[in-house]
């Protein structure tokens, strides 16, 4: 099959990535770090990643749906691995047993990344690299992980939580924003928000946004607002207010606002200058036009307030961001 999308420039280095699978596993937990990585494979010429699924366990592997998973690499996998990923664990929280904190820890001294997705923040936790930082989980499990580990600082509202060399993640759908982040802290905006184009999903949900269990991440075809959202994504350098949104989708303000903050978790406006700031990043990264137009096609209406943003958003000035992460 031949590449769907080609990049002229972007950081490229090639990553191998295990994702450990276990008996009794959910498909959708196994299938959310696969799927993500696995399409920058698929879909990006020359991104030079391999994905790998494998189990600690003899033989197959029985997913909660009841389906075997034969054919799963072993520790090996693991031992070779740049990234290391636990998806989920099992239910009863069992502990992970010495073989396997050994693999966490010995991927973690030779400078692996260790990702701990919903429930998998807890293997990670056992291994004491979390230790001192931050993490999040599942909401319902956030207190759980807060007791078993309490070196562990435990925050439940995070979508998901970078230290870079260890990554967790809260629940469920929040698999592909932290996977997403992975593509986007590797490979750079544009090639993630290609991918997330392709799964049709919103292209970023920053981690600091909060949880919310009837919240899952934003499908663009399926949400009753999609069809706005995805126009005000096109339209960033537009002044958009929520009135000229809300008649776009045929609704009162009032209901527009109330809809919207159900779907995103997001009021319009805050919404709004996250997807401003993040598509400045884009643009920061991926070409040389100069702060003021960046700042006038994102839509802000001036370059001290987009700089006070991006500063308050991201910790750093748009120009020393540009040198740190634009391509070659």
């Amino acid at each position: 099959m031949a590449y769907l999308h080609t990049f002229d420039e972007f950081r490229t280095e090639s990553l191998r990535i295990a994702v450990h699978a276990f008996t009794g596993i959910t498909l959708f937990h196994l299938a959310a770090p696969l799927l993500v990585f696995g399409e920058v494979s698929r879909q990006i010429q020359d991104a030079g990643w391999s994905v790998h699924a494998w189990t600690s366990e003899d033989g197959p592997v029985t997913t909660c749906e009841g389906q075997s998973l034969g054919n799963l690499a072993g520790a090996e996998a693991a031992d070779d691995a740049d990234l290391l990923v636990f998806p989920s664990w099992p239910m009863a929280f069992p502990d992970p047993g010495d073989g396997l904190l050994e693999v966490i820890t010995r991927a973690h001294r030779r400078g692996a990344r260790i990702a701990g997705l919903c429930l998998g923040a807890f293997p990670v936790a056992a291994a004491g690299i979390l230790d001192g930082w931050s993490a999040t989980t599942h909401w319902a499990a956030a207190e759980f992980l807060a007791q078993r580990y309490p070196d562990v600082q435990v925050d439940a509202d995070s979508l998901y939580i970078d230290h870079g060399d260890v990554l967790t993640s809260a629940g469920t759908a929040s698999a592909i924003d932290a996977s997403l982040h992975i593509v986007r802290s590797e490979l750079g905006s544009d090639v993630a928000t290609y991918i997330a184009r392709f799964l049709v999903v919103a292209p970023h949900r920053d981690g600091g946004q909060a949880q919310y269990i009837h919240r899952p991440i934003v499908t663009l075809e399926a949400s009753p607002l999609g069809d706005t959202i995805s126009w005000a994504l096109g339209h960033l350098d537009q002044p958009l207010t929520v009135e000229a949104l809300a008649e776009r989708s045929a609704m009162s303000p009032r209901n527009f606002s109330r809809r919207f903050r159900e779907i995103t978790g997001l009021s319009p406006a805050r919404w709004l200058r996250m997807q401003r700031l993040d598509e400045a990043r884009r643009l920061l990264e991926v070409t040389t036009w100069p702060i003021a137009r960046v700042a006038a096609e994102c839509g802000f209406l001036s370059v001290v307030t987009f700089r006070q943003n991006f500063v308050a958003r991201y910790g750093t000035t748009p120009t020393i961001y540009r040198s740190r992460f634009s391509g070659p």
